[in-house]
């Protein structure tokens, strides 16, 4: 496996629980675990789903709050590891470079550094749990005059403890997931705040703490109250998202009408909180408690919708002719997607491309064996996704167990129309369509987006639909 994150750790458990026979290793280029909850350290950080669909389907979340800061997300990815073990297989600061598969030895080589040398792993099943963004660059904007500017510009992804905010003017650029944490946050100590976006994002409230879970967690067991609370915000989850699709300008004035109802008759929710795109055309935002939208009441953050013209010794130039001055500029503007934390892959030394590649239940690929990844839902919490992919890679290694073969591979048993990997019409997605893998309009090869039906599908459904089970002769025996 590679990648400690909340997908590696996940995928570790289900691999000891379900495959005990089998031995692994889980190689993390970080000098700890946890991925983007320990590589994330900006103010505020915290998840935008709540922790009863976020955590493990194995591990109950004990804690009050259901919408959790960033180090108690760590802390329950550290403990969980180390109850079951998990830490003893991870090998840190072990940064894999590349992976070339073998048929004739149906073996994977993954090359990796560590120390500043090469160290070199072979494996039946390669398991990638590497995430979807590049963690050594985050997306930003060709500014113009960035140079110009006298104060400080960081990007949240790499925020360090020595950013000092405090009694300064601050401007966020961005109206993102990460902008709606940061402004609330920052403007607790910071002397003003504005959130500088180019046009807005949907933005809803719930309430941090779910009352209902914490009810039921007073008079029953834990487990039995998280399982009933996953499946109560998964079912919920579900519902408003196809209503949102199935009714997007219902969905739409009802989105905009909650920010009236925080922000007042006086305030412009046409211009600053009423989106062009429909509902889920991109991730709609979540904001706890309404924090978002009690700063902006109280004055000390402000929204503004223009663009950015330049970067001045101050501030920013707008498009609109107005100028914004601050101290501290916040590009909270995406994320750059990588597949694959960059590694070059290869299969019987030809490059493997992602984008000439048919996606196969949303975990492997077309022609490519013994290999998968786990990837999340993006209209649902990840962790629901990555969590039914492990347990299906665990099923694939218990087939091949079972039939005494050392080779799985997803193959199309006819042509499918390709349509994108992801329906999704952010910036991050949009720029990153072209070295994306694509999926099908049929099972196996279509996404589901749909935690109901993947659990019929990936834990109760059949293995063997357009997968192919084979038993490659090894190359000493080939040439006997």
């Amino acid at each position: 496996m590679v990648g400690a994150g909340i997908s590696g750790v996940g995928a570790a458990y289900h691999l000891q629980a379900n495959s005990p026979d089998r031995s692994y290793v889980v190689l993390e280029g970080r000098e700890r675990l946890g991925g983007t909850w320990d590589l994330f350290r900006y103010p505020g950080i915290r998840s935008d789903s709540d922790m009863f669909t976020l955590g493990f389907s194995f591990r109950p979340w004990t804690a009050s709050k259901a919408i959790a800061d960033g180090p108690s997300i760590l802390n329950y990815l550290e403990e969980a590891a180390r109850d079951y073990g998990i830490d003893e297989h991870i090998r840190y600061s072990t940064r894999v470079t590349g992976a070339s598969w073998s048929t004739e030895e149906a073996l994977w080589t993954v090359t990796a550094e560590r120390g500043g040398e090469a160290v070199t792993f072979t494996c039946a099943f390669l398991f990638l749990c590497t995430g979807y963004y590049n963690y050594a660059r985050g997306h930003t904007p060709d500014f113009a005059g960035t140079a110009d500017f006298k104060g400080r510009i960081v990007h949240p992804q790499f925020w360090t403890d020595d950013i000092d905010y405090k009694d300064k003017r601050v401007v966020v650029i961005g109206s993102g997931a990460t902008a709606v944490t940061l402004v609330p946050e920052l403007a607790k100590q910071a002397s003003h705040v504005v959130m500088l976006q180019r046009s807005p994002t949907y933005i809803v409230s719930r309430p941090s703490q779910d009352r209902l879970a914490n009810w039921m967690r007073g008079w029953m067991p834990s487990m039995t109250a998280y399982g009933l609370t996953r499946w109560k915000n998964v079912l919920l989850q579900q519902f408003f998202f196809r209503l949102a699709r199935k009714n997007p300008e219902k969905t739409r004035e009802r989105i905009v009408q909650m920010a009236r109802d925080e922000l007042g008759p006086d305030y412009d929710v046409a211009t600053h909180f009423t989106p062009r795109y429909n509902p889920w055309d991109q991730r709609v935002c979540l904001v706890p408690d309404a924090d978002l939208f009690a700063a902006l009441r109280e004055g000390k953050a402000e929204v503004v919708t223009d663009t950015i013209e330049r970067f001045t010794e101050t501030g920013l130039a707008l498009g609109s002719g107005k100028t914004l001055e601050t101290d501290l500029i916040v590009t909270a503007t995406g994320l750059e997607i990588q597949l694959f934390s960059g590694m070059p892959i290869s299969v019987d030394g030809k490059a493997f491309e992602p984008a000439r590649a048919m996606t196969y239940k949303g975990m492997m690929f077309s022609d490519v064996p013994n290999f998968a990844i786990s990837f999340g839902y993006t209209n649902a919490s990840w962790t629901l996704k990555s969590d039914l992919t492990a347990n299906y890679v665990t099923r694939l290694l218990n087939a091949m167990r079972k039939r005494r073969v050392r080779q799985v591979t997803p193959r199309l048993a006819a042509p499918v129309e390709e349509v994108p990997f992801l329906d999704f019409t952010s910036g991050y997605v949009q720029r990153a369509a072209d070295r994306l893998p694509r999926q099908g309009t049929r099972k196996p090869w279509r996404l589901n987006q749909n935690y109901a039906r993947d659990v019929m599908a990936l834990k109760f459904g059949g293995i063997d639909q357009e997968m192919e089970f084979s038993n490659p002769e090894p190359a000493n025996k080939a040439a006997a």
